[in-house]
């Protein structure tokens, strides 16, 4: 152990330990709070103000592969990649327009702590419930399998020490902290974590620029060896078909995320989600559009080509940290991606404890008339947080590779899954559990065998296969299937007195 390693080392140290001190504070807070457990541990009591939405929302989208994958992408592609990255601007203010509102406002009338709850009571179905768990948790674990490999890699290429020893320290860390501090706990770490991001990006383009001789020198340099990609279309490496899909794929429908409309219903008033719609747009705006733009930068210190650095697009940005950076620096640099890995885990750890310990478990035993102590409650939730971070743990060691494939796998299952049922459930009144049911599996079906075979039409990415095939399927299913009954419609549709 070197004393450059070490120097690499402890500002990641410090900052593990300063999350797990807020996740502690934020337990102890919980302690006194309104509302019982399952309340407070799932959904903080519906207390976050705008800047915390906004933050825990911007890092729970923003994952270690916008950090390290999709600004790879841009040092191999060019200014066209970024142009593409430009739809993350709109994210924040779609969700918390589309679904910020009325997500608020049906969750406090029903009780709701999940958006399964929601999705169950407004289709009246345990199997659609079931459904929704399952698909839930299955990506989620592919996600935070791709946050976990992320982290260590760039642990391990920039601090020295080995992939195994970085998975262990921040993969830990995170998974305790999730479980000891809930959902209010892992609002408030993101929200260090987000301005651990920000300070990351700044870092770093401040050694990139340092390092290539200044900005018009990396720009000159650009220029001369890759002119191509300068150019919107990145000499035909960015067609507008990649475009449009991919705007799809991390804008328009991202809104539909459940790890993200779950933040919808933890906010305390419309004051702080206004705050939030601001805050948000303006820091994502920001933060995704620098990280990725420093990836073309990046191309005017790493001119090789991609078989120099390691033949992975995942190794640029550890690579220019490496070399951009004095040790110490280059600590506080990893802390920004590590901070965007330990985020996105964080949220879906709790998104999917309590999709299983609320949606499956509580829900089955009160059907049957029993009622479940707070503490068996308590120690069951913590249980599986604790054990599902541990399974994504034990699969991380072996890592795979190209970690934004991943995440965008997981983010286009989780949005076919998901966006139909969650605007026909809030927005259509004669969408019904036959039209729910038939859009999630139907769609998410077609859109894993698209993946798995490659099939695609008019070239274009799988997400409009399987977008499209849930949504006529959530229309057809809805209009041949019985309608639902005009008791559960009423908390959506206040003023309906039943189906049309």
């Amino acid at each position: 152990m070197n004393s450059s390693s070490i120097a690499g080392l402890l500002p990641v140290v410090v900052f593990l330990a300063v999350a797990l001190v807020i996740a502690l504070a934020a337990r102890r807070q919980a302690a006194g709070a309104a509302g019982g457990f399952v309340k407070e541990y799932f959904i903080g009591s519906r207390s976050l103000g705008g800047f915390v939405l906004a933050m825990t929302t911007i890092v729970t989208y923003g994952s270690v592969s916008s950090f390290v994958g999709g600004p790879g992408q841009a040092w191999s592609i060019g200014f066209g990649w970024v142009y593409m990255a430009s739809v993350q601007v709109t994210t924040l203010f779609i969700l918390y327009g589309i679904m910020g509102k009325k997500m608020a406002l049906i969750s406090r009338k029903l009780g709701a702590v999940t958006v399964i709850d929601v999705i169950r009571e407004r289709y009246q179905s345990d199997s659609l419930a079931v459904a929704s768990t399952l698909i839930m948790v299955l990506f989620f674990a592919a996600t935070m399998v791709a946050q976990f490999v992320g982290g260590a890699k760039l642990f391990e290429a920039v601090t020295g020490y080995s992939y195994v020893t970085g998975l262990a320290i921040f993969g830990i860390a995170v998974i305790l902290f999730t479980t000891i501090g809930g959902f209010r706990g892992v609002a408030f770490t993101d929200a260090l974590c987000g301005i651990a991001m920000l300070v990351g990006i700044a870092v770093l383009a401040g050694g990139i620029f340092s390092q290539g001789g200044g900005y018009a020198n990396v720009m000159d340099t650009i220029a001369s060896n890759h002119p191509e990609m300068l150019d919107p279309l990145s000499g035909g490496n960015m067609p507008v078909g990649l475009y449009f899909t991919q705007w799809l794929l991390v804008g328009v429908f991202t809104f539909c995320l459940p790890q993200s409309v779950v933040r919808c219903m933890g906010f305390k008033d419309a004051k702080a989600l206004h705050r939030a719609m601001i805050w948000g747009t303006i820091i994502i705006g920001a933060m995704m559009i620098g990280v990725t733009s420093l990836g073309v930068f990046a191309a005017g210190i790493l001119p090789g080509s991609l078989a120099d650095y390691g033949g992975s697009v995942d190794n640029i940005i550890p690579t220019a940290i490496a070399r951009s950076l004095p040790p110490w620096l280059a600590g506080i640099a990893i802390i920004g991606p590590i901070a965007a890995s330990i985020s996105t885990v964080s949220s879906l750890l709790i998104a999917s404890s309590s999709a299983i310990i609320k949606d499956l478990w509580l829900h089955r035993e009160r059907a049957k008339g029993k009622e479940i102590a707070d503490s068996l409650i308590s120690s069951g939730s913590q249980a599986v947080t604790f054990g599902i971070g541990i399974v994504v743990f034990v699969l991380a060691i072996v890592p795979p590779s190209v970690i934004w494939k991943i995440n965008m796998f997981a983010f286009g299952g989780l949005e076919t899954a998901f966006c139909w049922v969650f605007v026909g459930g809030l927005f259509w009144r004669r969408a019904n559990k036959t039209g729910a049911l038939c859009s999630m599996i139907g769609g998410t079906a077609a859109y894993c065998l698209a993946m798995a075979t490659g099939f695609k039409v008019a070239g274009l990415h799988q997400i409009t296969i399987g977008i499209t095939l849930a949504l006529v399927l959530m229309v057809v299913g809805s209009l041949v299937g019985k309608p639902t009954g005009g008791k559960a419609l009423a908390t959506f549709f206040p003023r309906a007195e039943g189906p049309e």
